[in-house]
């Protein structure tokens, strides 16, 4: 089809050939095994001039207009592979998404005008392909090896609390010993709804301590708003926490013993050769994180 249409443009078998780098012979071979398989004559041919048929003009017609939406596809597809475009569906966990990421997406829309974000915030175990996700962004220890994973910063963590609660227990804990289990505000992951443990260290020293207290969150907002009303210690990234204590809200303790309290921040997703659209987030994150000084 697309020798028979060069040759209906060029409006010469030579010229088609020259074209398309196929020899004469080739083209008139490729035009009557066409004509053949339609059982229809689409050009009238003297020795001087090419002319379409009745039926080969409605045929040009259609094979005309089909490649040029091959073409426009081939170039679509071509400029995807250098372009960030189409929709880019994310997860991201709660208070990340909306104390870092959020703010600073449109900054990122700005540089790649051709995307569209859908985001969307939960910290629970996803089948990225079955849902139909592009990425996810995840704190801490991975979760699930089957995901390509780029690491694209850290966090530093924090145990903090009100300063009402260190003026009842009558002063700031020295060492995490000093911490009784059931003054710590425990925060658990859903899908797994265990209190995750927090480790101490300074130096050689490491020191572990679940906590118990009669309260326990799922998201680290919660655990923060109860340790400003008193309820406990809480553990927890310092971006979560910054606010509060600015205002004098909460009081950072042990800081001698947040020696490699980080929590790696991970971009994921199915494929080792991700789509343009991915690998600029990923290199948006990464550069967010150095800007913020995380």
């Amino acid at each position: 089809m697309i020798t028979f249409v060069r040759v209906v443009e060029t409006h010469s078998f030579v010229a088609a050939a020259e074209l398309l780098g196929m020899s004469q012979s080739g083209v008139s071979k490729a035009v009557s095994r066409l004509e053949q398989s339609l059982g229809v004559r689409l050009l009238n041919r003297t020795t001087r001039r090419l002319s379409l048929t009745e039926q080969g003009h409605g045929f040009y017609d259609r094979c005309s207009e089909a490649l040029q939406h091959l073409t426009q596809a081939q170039s679509e597809v071509e400029k995807s592979r250098t372009v960030a475009r189409g929709i880019l569906s994310l997860n991201v966990p709660s208070s990340l998404g909306c104390k870092i990421i959020v703010p600073a997406l449109p900054r990122f829309i700005e540089k790649h005008p051709e995307l569209a974000v859908k985001i969307a915030m939960s910290d629970r175990a996803l089948d990225l392909v079955q849902e139909g996700i592009d990425a996810v962004i995840q704190v801490g220890t991975l979760r699930n090896s089957s995901l390509v994973a780029r690491r694209v910063g850290h966090l530093r963590g924090l145990t903090c609390a009100s300063p009402d609660l260190i003026e009842r227990i009558g002063c700031a804990p020295r060492t995490p010993a000093d911490l009784e289990p059931e003054q710590c505000i425990a925060m658990f992951h859903p899908d797994r709804r265990q209190a995750r443990p927090w480790i101490f260290r300074r130096g050689n020293e490491v020191h572990t301590l679940v906590p118990s207290a009669p309260l326990s969150f799922s998201d680290p907002e919660s655990a923060v708003a109860a340790a400003v009303g008193g309820a406990g210690f809480v553990r927890t990234l310092d971006f979560t926490v910054e606010t509060q204590i600015a205002a004098g809200l909460l009081q950072p303790v042990l800081a001698e013993w947040n020696e490699g309290a980080t929590w790696p921040v991970w971009v994921l997703y199915p494929h080792r050769q991700p789509a343009v659209k991915i690998r600029a987030f990923v290199e948006f994150v990464t550069g967010l994180f150095a800007d913020e000084g995380l």
